[in-house]
């Protein structure tokens, strides 16, 4: 095998060749390339699927073997200085190749379908294939520096993907605000990688571990310049991974294309952060209070986000901050030492939560025809509902990867998260009890947006052709008596009815058009005429995905019911215990760190908090948000709750205050713009008018002056020499005049 390992660096850069290709024809062979359009994904998906069988192989000998494997190719030599470029095959870098790969591969045939109606296809492919060629490159890197440089080029595809749709004012300030955020970060970790430069003289991992091991033993290092250079680094995966308080960029970047948040902002690009600290584990582990600040950043991440996702109506944003808030629990685990624990979440949450971003693709699909593709409408929750009867597949689904993230078991999060809150109460009671109450929160919202989306009736409301926002169906008024007799009828009717006006229609193929779809019926649902109203509206059924759409979802469907079993180990069950991949995987100086088997009784025992407690938000999202069929319609939560009138004013003030709280994003984005956008703005426009009105004020007041005096002198000069001697003789009387006043006075 080790013949294989030696030419395992050309694997992730085979990933370059499609954007490659698709770049070159773009730009050499523009027409012929386009008309290949949809022909491209194949050989990008062939592409991943090589990547994923190869990494496959080698984590089945890492699984036998747990040695790491480098290889170093001298790229600059100086006299004191050496930088080499390589990769590193170990555990690690197999799991996230294979994670990156499996995602990439199910996001691409996604896209083939999601994406076919856009102009922009091939750029989008392009720059979807380059971002997963950097995060290969990025897992696979042998040292900091070069670490960096993949670090920097998936920020720079992340940039490019989010703003994609760059016509939309949405888009172009979302990426813009991604990747000014990262930068915070980004900067910090360049200072980290110099310093550390500074006190070892490498760059390469295990260089650097064994020398800092030596000088904090020899007590040769400041700690303190130790802990900064750390969290300088840290920091770099603090913004990546959107950890409080660098997190603000990832609900913006929701206005990119949904298989982007499915690959980037669920599974790949956002788990980077975690990777970061994951290679660099051995070095925080034995640096003083960086582990505390870790384990203390991922629960305010934790809450925090979860805390955001309660009240938000866009389903990618809500879907965006539970993101958020499983990334702090990954944080959490790694301050909290728990290796193992952490990279099972990040695994199991991967495939879930790419699962769920893809069936709100689905769901906004299903929902675009009457928005006339408008994101505010399309993705609004609040304007679903009674989707479960027209999409069951998309629903089943999502379904799925909801009751995963809940940590129902025995569904994939269940064992990660479970892992994670059985290590909690070993470090610290408090920070158990605020991941054990977030866990119910997580069960709350989630449930949340699968009732508000799939349950219920559809509640959409549309505008009609004079920009009036009516209720379900039409506003009365527009026809008149006979029609609202018809309309009372339909009302009964026990399905949901699209409506659309025919200037929303007229639109929708306008923009179709520009955006050079050769079929329209396939994109928008049948239609169904009602002869009894004008020709002005038209009524039409939301409709499934099609099957390129639904496979990978299907796909991750199933690898959420069955991954939760690569990390779990149980005694009484030596099946299971053999299937414990995770514990086989890790370098052996981590053996401390990864946890061993456990009793299968006593897990029993344990789970019975975690799931309790996801029952308990399943159960309240319920009551809340109950469907209108159920039999829980005319049941009131708090009349339930509280009696006394006023008591049910204190609650209903606190959940007032809890929703603006939530809805506002914790006014931190609020607090970031009046405490440095506001104040960056004002000293910029004091910088601009002292630069325009009295630098450059200066410099044209003198082009202003010599302008006016050459006006005035251009009149003098008339070529008469009688002229000149005039002027001769007065400028030489005054000369004379003011020479004999200085002699004589």
């Amino acid at each position: 095998m080790e013949h294989i390992y030696q030419y395992s660096g050309i694997i992730p850069v085979s990933a370059l060749l499609m954007p490659s290709l698709i770049g070159v024809g773009l730009l050499l062979f523009p027409q012929a390339t386009k008309k290949l359009r949809r022909r491209w994904s194949f050989p990008n998906v062939l592409v991943l699927a090589i990547v994923v069988s190869f990494f496959s192989s080698v984590l089945g000998e890492q699984i036998n073997n747990s040695a790491s494997y480098q290889y170093l190719y001298s790229w600059t030599i100086l006299n004191d200085f050496s930088l080499d470029f390589g990769f590193l095959i170990d555990s690690l870098s197999c799991i996230f190749s294979i994670l990156i790969s499996t995602v990439g591969i199910c996001v691409l045939i996604y896209s083939d379908s999601y994406m076919s109606h856009d102009q922009g296809y091939l750029r989008f492919f392009s720059y979807l294939s380059f971002f997963t060629t950097a995060m290969l490159g990025l897992v696979s890197s042998s040292n900091l520096i070069q670490i960096y440089v993949f670090w920097e080029l998936i920020g720079m595809c992340s940039y490019l993907l989010i703003g994609f749709w760059f016509t939309r004012p949405n888009a172009s300030n979302a990426c813009q605000k991604a990747f000014i955020t990262n930068r915070v970060g980004d900067f910090g970790l360049l200072l980290g990688i110099l310093g550390f430069y500074w006190l070892t003289g490498s760059f390469e991992f295990q260089d650097l571990f064994a020398i800092v091991n030596n000088l904090i033993s020899t007590n040769q290092v400041n700690v303190l310049f130790l802990f900064l250079c750390s969290f300088c680094i840290f920091s770099g995966a603090l913004a990546k991974s959107a950890q409080f308080p660098l997190h603000i960029w990832l609900p913006d970047a929701m206005e990119g294309p949904t298989p982007i948040s499915a690959l980037i902002h669920a599974a790949t690009l956002v788990a980077a952060g975690i990777f970061l600290v994951a290679r660099l584990f051995p070095l925080f582990i034995v640096i003083p209070y960086i582990m505390n600040i870790i384990a203390f950043i991922g629960i305010l991440t934790v809450l925090l986000g979860a805390t955001l996702a309660l009240a938000q109506k866009d389903i990618k944003k809500s879907l965006a901050y539970s993101t958020m808030s499983q990334l702090g629990y990954m944080m959490l685990a790694m301050g909290m030492g728990s290796y193992q624990a952490a990279l099972f979440h990040l695994i199991t949450h991967a495939y879930s939560k790419a699962l769920l971003f893809l069936g709100s693709g689905s769901i906004i699909h299903s929902m675009e025809p009457i928005s006339g593709y408008s994101p505010d409408k399309s993705q609004n929750m609040s304007l679903m509902g009674g989707l479960i009867k027209h999409i069951p597949l998309t629903r089943n689904t999502f379904l799925v990867g909801t009751l995963s993230l809940c940590g129902i078991p025995p569904l994939a999060c269940f064992w990660s998260k479970d892992a994670i809150l059985a290590d909690s109460f070993q470090y610290s009671p408090i920070v158990a009890l605020l991941a054990s109450f977030t866990a119910g929160l997580t069960a709350f919202y989630m449930l949340r947006i699968y009732l508000l989306t799939f349950e219920g009736h559809f509640n959409y409301h549309f505008q009609n052709y004079n920009g009036k926002t009516n209720s379900l169906f039409f506003s009365i008024s527009l026809w008149g008596k006979e029609e609202k007799k018809l309309v009372q009828k339909m009302s009964l009717l026990p399905f949901p009815l699209f409506i659309l006006n025919q200037n929303s229609k007229s639109s929708l193929v306008d923009q179709t058009k520009n955006n050079n779809t050769n079929n329209f019926k396939n994109r928008v649902r049948p239609l169904i005429r009602i002869k009894f109203f004008p020709t002005k509206t038209v009524f039409g059924f939301p409709q499934e995905s099609d099957n390129i759409m639904l496979f990978p979802m299907l796909f991750l469907g199933f690898v959420t019911l069955f991954i939760g079993l690569i990390g779990i180990s149980f005694n009484q069950l030596n099946l299971l215990y053999e299937l414990n991949i995770l514990s086989k995987l890790f370098i052996p100086s981590l053996n401390q760190f990864i946890g061993n088997s456990v009793d299968f009784f006593e897990f029993l025992r344990e789970s019975i908090w975690s799931v309790g407690i996801a029952l308990f938000g399943i159960i309240i999202a319920g009551l809340v948000y109950n469907p209108p069929y159920s039999s829980l319609q005319n049941f009131n939560l708090w009349n339930f709750f509280y009696k006394k009138h006023a008591t049910r004013n204190t609650a209903d003030k606190f959940i007032t205050i809890l929703y603006n709280w939530s809805f506002n994003r914790g006014y931190i984005d609020t607090f970031y713009t009046i405490s440095l956008n506001n104040p960056l703005r004002r000293a910029a426009e004091i910088i601009s008018f002292f630069d325009k009105k009295i630098i450059d004020g200066f410099i044209n007041g003198l082009g202003i002056l010599f302008l006016f005096i050459g006006e005035i002198l251009k009149y003098v000069g008339g070529g008469r020499i009688s002229s000149y001697l005039l002027f001769y003789s007065v400028f030489l009387f005054l000369f004379l005049i003011i020479n004999f006043y200085q002699v004589n006075f």
